[in-house]
């Protein structure tokens, strides 16, 4: 701009283009190329692909650049790993879990308040849900479980277990809540983690009408209910050997989840009932 300026015919003083490039160092073909075309094909490339690459980690911030580098391709852009990497350094596009030296990762910003308040009852079934993940070490690396719980009954009424802990582990959890309970005016409580407070976590909350809330950062009792449920999977899974495979801990913990916690392990707050047994009661009676 300035060569183009100090050239203009209205200019108080005007310099030849030439003079001006010689005095700034830089060539005249570079001058009149870039006249011709100010943003080139490559800016305007990556231009979209920063785009792309934003939109694809706001859906799941725990993506690093070779996922997002696997999407782009899915979605039709053409784009090396180390193209994404370097559109990605620039950005700041890093994964949740990146590890990066002197840089302390804390919660972010709560997306719901908290409408729970740290009160795990209700009064009907599919009137308040909590949500929570936790992980567990195998002899091929971590196995990580979502899971979905109903205030009412303590049933888990959805799950996902994946050896990744993306946002997806958490959209699969509830859509598989949804489609067993199709519920309605829900509240899903959990706590201020990247997979809850994602776009595609976020937009499935909205498309089915539930109503998201969040606790506070490092207070586990704003989640006491979900953390009671892992406590007791530990102890009766996790804990009780070492797991070779995830395949073999994951087969664990659905056979404890559907056999023994839904229909064989009593507890107080229902009356020493099973989740099983208390919800088919209300069934039972709502339909009378």
């Amino acid at each position: 701009p300035l060569v183009r300026e100090l050239a203009a015919a209205g200019a108080p003083v005007r310099v030849p283009a030439a003079v001006t490039c010689r005095v700034l160092g830089i060539s005249r073909q570079a001058y009149y190329q870039w006249c011709a075309a100010p943003v080139c094909q490559r800016d305007f490339d990556d231009a979209h692909l920063i785009n792309a690459a934003l939109e694809i980690h706001a859906d799941d911030p725990a993506d690093g650049y070779r996922f997002i580098a696997d999407e782009l391709a899915r979605r039709g852009f053409t784009a090396s790993e180390n193209r994404v990497w370097r559109i990605c350094s620039m950005q700041k596009i890093f994964s949740l879990h990146a590890r990066k030296k002197g840089r302390s990762r804390q919660a972010g910003p709560p997306v719901h308040d908290d409408l729970v308040r740290r009160d795990f009852t209700a009064a009907a079934p599919n009137t308040k849900w909590l949500t929570d993940i936790t992980e567990h070490p195998t002899g091929e690396g971590k196995l990580y479980l979502c899971a979905v719980k109903d205030c009412y009954s303590n049933k888990i009424v959805g799950y996902s277990i994946a050896s990744h802990m993306r946002a997806s582990l958490a959209v699969s959890a509830l859509r598989n809540a949804i489609a067993l309970r199709d519920p309605h005016d829900v509240v899903v409580h959990s706590d201020r983690g990247a997979q809850f407070r994602s776009a595609a976590y976020q937009r499935l909350l909205r498309g089915h009408g539930l109503t998201g809330s969040m606790g506070r950062v490092g207070a586990c009792g704003d989640n006491a209910a979900m953390e009671s449920f892992f406590s007791l999977l530990q102890k009766n899974v996790l804990d009780t050997r070492r797991w070779r495979t995830r395949e073999e801990l994951r087969l664990a913990i659905v056979s404890w989840i559907e056999t023994k916690y839904h229909r064989k392990r009593r507890q107080r707050a229902l009356g020493k009932l099973t989740p099983v047994e208390f919800e088919t009661i209300y069934t039972a009676t709502s339909a009378a």
